[in-house]
């Protein structure tokens, strides 16, 4: 993997049940998740998803592509254009720093690991415009 390199794009549809059971899984009950008429009380034209499993959709993103032993480092993402059932949320990723030797011999949990860390941009669009955008920073074992 190389600096420049992309990764190809993710399709996600973004359904109803993916906005509720997200929110719920992660704890977030506030009503602009799961009820479409306290969320257009609020000035929201239907329930949107939350910023937990936004987040939890980058890393499934990196992980699939990087393996099952990729182990997110950091990840850094900002909302944008809120996720409405109906969408469909597209992801891309570009890799804009990779590094070998910086974690060499690093201890995680009492362990020594090995392996190449990768930085990536993340970007999510639906279709209204950018609804994530941010960095992951990923450790794949040597």
């Amino acid at each position: 993997m190389n600096v420049g390199d992309t990764l190809p794009p993710l399709e996600i549809p973004v359904t109803r049940t993916l906005i509720v059971a997200g929110a719920i899984a992660s704890r977030d009950y506030q009503d602009v998740h799961h009820d479409a008429a306290l969320a257009q009380e609020k000035g929201s034209p239907d329930v949107f998803m939350n910023i937990l499993t936004t987040n939890g959709l980058v890393g499934r993103y990196i992980t699939d592509h990087l393996g099952p032993r990729a182990v997110l480092r950091k990840v850094a993402i900002r909302l944008g254009a809120p996720n409405y059932p109906g969408d469909t949320m597209t992801l891309t990723g570009t890799v804009t720093a990779v590094s070998g030797a910086a974690v060499s011999g690093t201890t995680v949990s009492g362990t020594t690991v090995s392996g190449t860390t990768i930085e990536i941009r993340v970007v999510g669009a639906n279709g209204i415009g950018h609804h994530v955008t941010g960095t992951v920073t990923a450790e794949v074992p040597a």
